[in-house]
């Protein structure tokens, strides 16, 4: 099964809680800017996903979603 990280790039305030409670470092820092002018979460390792979602429960502002991506 695939998964499809799904980040709201403007929602995102670049916290990092995400990157750092991914076990599989599919999530890394932006170096662009969002319109809010903060440097945001991006699945730079997508392939790697393994759906835990601990990313989307530990992102204080819901900026992340998981999706199973079909085959």
């Amino acid at each position: 099964m695939k998964f499809k990280v799904v980040i709201d790039k403007d929602r995102c305030k670049g916290c990092e809680l995400c990157v750092a409670v991914c076990g599989q470092h599919v999530l890394t820092m932006a170096k662009k800017l969002n319109v809010k002018g903060d440097h945001y979460a991006d699945a730079q390792n997508p392939g790697l996903c393994t759906g835990c979602q601990q990313c989307a429960l530990i992102c204080p502002d819901a900026a992340i979603e998981i999706e199973v991506e079909d085959d």
